[in-house]
């Protein structure tokens, strides 16, 4: 049965790929992002992989606008069963050379315009008792990195704004799930538009995904309550390397931090920036390194598999057991 999804941050990169990959099952989309011929050009994406598109041109850093998307999906598409906050902004830069109305932005943008969009939710499925929202965070949720303290710092408050939101569903017994699909370094367009104070054009820290890895995951978390997805071995890795060797982690991305996040190509004069207003005609799902990026997670696959493959571990230990205790 089709569903009413609304995905933020759906004109380019993951949330783009997420949106397609839901139209594909035939749901009934809205895309929300502030380019009106970037969501034209994921509308017709859309629609072409078989679900009906509602572009709604929407700057999720304001709560007003975010009510008002909200509001024509439930009117236009029906019922919102799953909400999936994707939209971010990001500057890569120094602490140091921050400014202080950048990392506003940046905060607004990624953090505000996840809270926002998990209220606007919220309002509609909390009635109806039922509803998933997708909350797309990252491995730097739990393991900040040199260059991108306001992005980091942005991500971890999505965690900690999840994880209240979490308990109080399960006080309340509610019937609407909330999870949070946690991303490695993915091939998107941001980084041919974010802000940067960097010498040299930024890049994702290897290795690289395809942008439909993680839609794959995304469209898998909105049918399936878990807790957290952790997509691929990289986020894997950070994530566990967070938790259990912090302070080693903290030495060895001092040392290599600065490098994996920069290209040898330097930055040019006249690079566009999409922080404050967005940038036309570089929307697309991928950005420049699909020759480095990976469209498969075998780590992704298990997981989405491990009830399957625990049970065919126990039938196999089973079978083991009862050949050994005939000898």
């Amino acid at each position: 049965m089709s569903k009413t999804v609304v995905v933020t941050g759906a004109s380019a990169g993951v949330g783009r790929a997420a949106a397609r990959a839901f139209g594909a099952r035939g749901d009934r989309v809205a895309l929300l992002a502030r380019s009106a011929s970037g969501l034209a050009d994921a509308c017709r994406e859309v629609e072409a992989a078989g679900g009906r598109a509602l572009a709604l041109p929407t700057d999720v850093a304001d709560a007003e606008q975010v009510e008002a998307a909200a509001a024509r999906a439930e009117q236009e598409l029906g019922p919102i069963d799953v909400w999936v906050n994707d939209a971010m902004a990001t500057i890569f830069a120094p602490v140091k050379e921050l400014e202080t109305a950048d990392v506003r932005r940046a905060t607004e943008v990624t953090y505000l315009g996840t809270v926002w969009g998990t209220m606007a939710a919220l309002r509609y499925m909390l009635p109806r008792d039922r509803g998933t929202i997708v909350q797309v965070g990252s491995a730097l949720s739990y393991r900040a990195i040199p260059l991108q303290a306001a992005y980091c710092g942005a991500k971890f408050a999505i965690r900690g704004f999840t994880d209240s939101l979490r308990t109080e569903l399960l006080h309340d017994r509610s019937g609407v799930h909330v999870t949070m699909v946690q991303l490695p370094a993915v091939n998107t367009p941001q980084f041919e538009w974010c802000k940067t104070r960097l010498p040299r054009h930024p890049q994702p820290v290897p290795p690289i995904f395809q942008p439909e890895v993680p839609a794959d995951a995304i469209v898998w978390a909105s049918e399936h309550p878990r807790r957290e997805l952790w997509v691929a071995h990289s986020a894997i890795k950070a994530i566990v390397a967070a938790k259990l060797a912090p302070s080693i982690a903290d030495r060895y991305l001092a040392r290599t931090g600065y490098d994996a996040q920069q290209t040898d190509e330097p930055v040019p004069a006249d690079r566009p920036c999409n922080l404050y207003e967005p940038v036309e005609g570089l929307h697309a799902t991928h950005g420049r390194f699909d020759a480095r990026a990976s469209d498969r997670s075998p780590e992704l696959w298990a997981s989405e598999r491990r009830a399957r493959i625990a049970g065919g571990v126990a039938v196999a230990a089973t079978g083991l057991a009862a050949l050994l205790a005939r000898r």
